[in-house]
């Protein structure tokens, strides 16, 4: 129990348990999840339906599960977008000279003053394309910034150790340099930032949805659900809002216990320093 104290092993159970029911989702469904039972629509949780219907017949249950892999896969490849970027981005600031360095900071801090969902939005309407690569595309593209700032700081205390003046010395590369020698020292400082950048992504996709602006309907996404909620309140249907909302909140809930635990862990190692 002392080996496990202090850490969200909670949190990482829950979160596991919904990421491999999502993952082996048409294993643990007992409907199809995008059939319309008009027959059954806005039918309350049961012993057929165990979350109920929502107002199109379709199987809530089976609908968590299938769209929670589509919310889940726009949070992890939008994260792995905005963090290809910030990398990139981040490590070229912090090796450049002062007048370059400046501009891609103040260029940052620009796109850092305006709000992100408006900043999503802006990019969503230039693209105009709904489905997940571009949903993924758009999150990632719009959340680079924060990252992007702290790479440069590492870096900026990184690049001149003798090991990096050494292999720039011999003829490598910018990538080279970048994945031997920076990636390695600066991912521990970054790793809270990309997991929080997945809870991002996941609500940002959330609010894209909700708005209309995301997942068309047929789409199946938590955020896709919950933008039922006006249909669902017109008649009494409870179920459609509070389940995919708890599924949400939970995961989002987990997800930040799980940074917030990585953040600490990081200040302790560097208080130790």
């Amino acid at each position: 129990m002392k080996r496990f104290k202090g850490k969200p092993l909670v949190s990482a159970i829950i979160l596991g348990l919904i990421i491999l029911g999502c993952v082996f989702a048409e294993v643990i469904m007992n409907h199809d999840p995008v059939y319309m039972d008009l027959a059954n629509f806005d039918k309350a949780p049961g012993k057929e339906f165990f979350f109920g219907t929502d107002n199109l017949g379709r199987d809530i249950y089976s609908m968590i599960w299938y769209g929670g892999r589509c919310s889940l896969m726009i949070g992890f490849l939008a994260t792995l977008i905005s963090t290809t970027i910030a990398v990139v981005y981040g490590t070229l600031s912090g090796i450049s000279g002062m007048l370059v360095d400046d501009i891609m900071m103040r260029f940052t801090e620009i796109l850092l003053s305006i709000p992100g969902i408006l900043l999503i939005i802006f990019v969503q309407a230039m693209i105009g394309q709904q489905n997940i690569l571009a949903i993924s595309i758009i999150i990632g593209v719009t959340s680079w910034m924060s990252i992007a700032k702290m790479v440069r700081t590492e870096v900026k205390l990184i690049r001149t150790q003798e090991y990096v003046l050494v292999s720039k010395q011999m003829g490598a590369g910018f990538f080279h340099v970048l994945g031997k020698h920076y990636f390695p020292n600066f991912i521990s400082s970054i790793m809270f930032m990309i997991v929080m950048n997945v809870r991002s992504a996941i609500v940002a996709e959330s609010t894209l949805s909700f708005l209309g602006l995301g997942l068309p309907i047929e789409v199946i996404s938590w955020g896709s659900m919950l933008s039922l909620s006006e249909k669902a309140l017109i008649s009494n249907a409870w179920w459609v809002i509070l389940i995919p909302g708890v599924f949400l909140v939970i995961t989002l809930m987990c997800i930040t216990n799980i940074g917030n635990y990585i953040r600490e862990r990081m200040n302790k190692g560097e208080s130790n320093m």
